[in-house]
């Protein structure tokens, strides 16, 4: 990597252009220069190489396979289906390994050559969607429930969430001129950047909303934290009265560094809709300013918080923002996975009948070439053709018409289909075998994984390629106990960097080398408990071996209704050692 930090390149890249145009000029390697690979991110890309073959390059004297990932910013993770075909269209042209969802309700495309970046962003930007800060120190993609049940209630806060997003997209207009072949502005590097300044923030920041009942987005995972409370009878903002604000949570970690931790966001208090922008901007900008940037692993917000006190926290933004939070409103969730199926709007949204199919897909990814038991997968396929029947019933508005719905849990809503195309939409997942969420267990529906090798340069061991084999050998184990229908949060995650939140799952493998993990045990079903350390460093055996045991006890010793991390918290089979890191209460 470049000598520089990434402070000083943050602030010698004239707004984001760096020579971002040299590089992707140079004819003579596959790889942009070192400062660029930084800057590149806040564009919404990585570069990555084929870590599968590195070696075997690395023998024949040739460069390593580069190529780059490409994120979407897709706010809530909402596109319609003429957006989905366009979106399929760029993976079958310029990627590899199809579509892939991310736990942020992005779209991310792999495998894409230096030499078709350009043409690959222009396609997407030519579908109305961007990548610029899905990557980078910026706030990030703005995840938002995927809830049907709610409709009305859904439209509403996604329009909020889709405000914030916009709101706190960075000023300057590098993007525009590197991808999109937009004249640069006499001065443009010297852009202001009233919400980032001129080093934007010391680390990554993520923003997501919640809707009670249910807590899909993980919202004590995220730097900020909306819950909306929702009021049935209210007519203003669609019975959204205003959110519960919860800041301070984060995934990542370092293996054996006790300075690093996941950790829960606090919740400080309620505020109304329309302070929504100026808590954001508040939250954002005190963390711009108070955050560690001398050391870069303590530098996410959940650092701050506890290096400067949440009290002085709070009332920094309290004074930023001007306002003052009101005490937190009740709230309930009862898991934080999806709901699987077809289930109608609630009847308040005026949506005439129109149905919502919410489909499992293995660790987010689409993809037609993977072969399966059952023979050959074609995810893909079958979206383009739901897509396709589905182009007619998409309205003006959001929340009025079709629409697809990427959930933070790496599945998908087929949202507002009229009641006459159900059977259609029926007869195309039969088709293409997307009916996974019948036939899988619960265990396989609600499994996370990251993408990890062969692409994450972060990666030390398997985990999305891993993930089937995994929890089909989890599921002999749970059979074997009586446990077949127990449904139990699994998370893998390559790297302690925590991009499949696994310190929420109830039981979680995070990679420590190739083929070895640390098991770790005893989150909630609601994301309101972390997990902590049960097994370091062990291999698969030792994992099934331990698992094998726990689910003995388990099955003999639960109580009724009793989730199996509840279990293992109840019996000390982990404890603690900061308690209150770990566990958010209502």
């Amino acid at each position: 990597m470049s000598a520089h930090s990434v402070e000083d390149i943050k602030r010698a890249s004239a707004g984001l252009r760096g020579s971002l145009l040299q590089s992707l000029a140079d004819p003579l390697t596959g790889s942009l220069r070192e400062d660029d690979q930084t800057l590149i991110k806040y564009h919404g890309s990585y570069q990555q190489d084929d870590r599968d073959i590195r070696e075997e390059r690395r023998v024949a004297k040739l460069e390593p396979a580069y190529s780059f990932m490409i994120r979407t910013r897709t706010p809530g993770g909402v596109v319609t289906p003429e957006q989905w075909l366009k979106l399929d269209h760029i993976a079958t042209t310029f990627a590899e390994r199809g579509l892939r969802i991310t736990t942020r309700q992005a779209f991310q495309f792999h495998g894409v050559i230096k030499t078709e970046l350009k043409s690959t962003m222009q396609a997407i930007n030519a579908a109305l969607i961007d990548t610029l800060a899905a990557c980078g120190d910026v706030n990030r993609n703005v995840a938002v429930s995927a809830n049907p049940l709610q409709s009305r209630t859904h439209a509403a806060v996604y329009a909020h969430a889709a405000a914030v997003s916009e709101h706190l997209l960075p000023n300057t207009r590098a993007y525009y001129e590197i991808w999109l072949d937009e004249e640069q502005v006499a001065g443009s590097p010297d852009v202001s950047e009233p919400v980032y300044g001129e080093t934007y923030l010391p680390r990554k920041f993520k923003i997501g909303f919640a809707i009670p009942p249910y807590n899909d987005v993980d919202v004590f995972a995220q730097d900020l934290g909306f819950i909306a409370v929702i009021d049935s009878d209210s007519v203003e903002n669609d019975g959204v009265v205003g959110y519960n604000v919860v800041i301070g949570g984060g995934m990542g970690a370092t293996h054996g560094d006790a300075e690093t931790y996941p950790r829960l966001a606090n919740v400080i208090g309620f505020i109304p809709v329309e302070a929504l922008k100026d808590v954001a901007t508040a939250v954002v900008t005190t963390q711009r300013d108070w955050g560690n940037r001398e050391v870069r692993k303590r530098a996410r917000l959940k650092y701050t918080i506890d290096d400067h006190g949440l009290d002085n926290f709070k009332a920094e933004v309290e004074k930023r923002a001007g306002i003052a939070f009101e005490p937190a409103r009740p709230w309930v969730f009862e898991h934080n996975n999806d709901r699987f199926g077809w289930v109608q709007s609630d009847g308040n949204g005026g949506e005439d009948g129109r149905w919502h199919l919410t489909l499992a897909l293995p660790a987010g990814r689409i993809v037609d070439n993977d072969t399966t038991d059952n023979g050959r997968v074609r995810h893909l396929s079958g979206l383009r053709e739901i897509a396709r029947l589905l182009q007619d019933s998409t309205l003006q508005e959001h929340g009025e018409g079709a629409e697809f719905r990427m959930t933070a849990n790496q599945n998908l809503v087929i949202a507002g289909v009229p009641a006459d195309k159900r059977k259609a939409v029926d007869a195309l997942v039969a088709v293409y075998a997307l009916d996974i969420h019948r036939s899988a267990s619960p265990l396989q529906r609600d499994a996370i994984a990251c993408v990890a090798l062969p692409t994450c340069g972060l990666a030390m061991a398997e985990a999305e390629r891993y993930l089937p084999e995994l929890a089909a050998k989890i599921d002999a184990l749970l059979a074997k106990h009586g446990l077949a229908d127990a449904p139990i949060n699994l998370r893998i995650s390559g790297c302690p960097n925590g991009c499949s939140r696994p310190y929420l799952g109830e039981i979680a493998l995070v990679g420590k080398a190739p083929g070895r993990y640390n098991l770790m045990l005893g989150a909630d079903h609601r994301g309101q408990r972390l997990n902590t350390l049960h097994r370091e460093n062990i291999d698969e055996a030792a994992i099934l071996a331990e698992l094998d045991s726990l689910f003995a006890r388990y099955a003999g010793e639960r109580r009724a209704d009793e989730g199996f991390g509840d279990f293992i918290v109840r019996n000390d089979v982990v404890t603690y050692q900061h308690p209150s890191h770990y566990e958010v209460t209502p």
